[in-house]
């Protein structure tokens, strides 16, 4: 059975990351086969760059650039 850990942790009354809840599980008696990590975004989200825009002001040389 595969149980997905954003589930899980709504029944954890603290906080634990996912290989303290594996020990935790095998410990109480309750086979882990394995965790697996899946990305809903390949690669996760290094190398991505946050930017916010100030001020946005007619281009000087075009009447249909912003």
């Amino acid at each position: 059975m595969n149980i997905s850990y954003s589930w899980l942790k709504r029944f954890l009354p603290v906080q634990l990351d996912p290989k303290r809840v594996d020990e935790l599980l095998t410990d109480t008696g309750l086979e882990v086969e394995g965790v697996t990590e899946i990305e809903s975004i390949r690669g996760g989200l290094r190398g991505v760059v946050v930017g916010e825009v100030l001020t946005c002001v007619q281009h000087p040389n075009a009447d249909r650039l912003k």
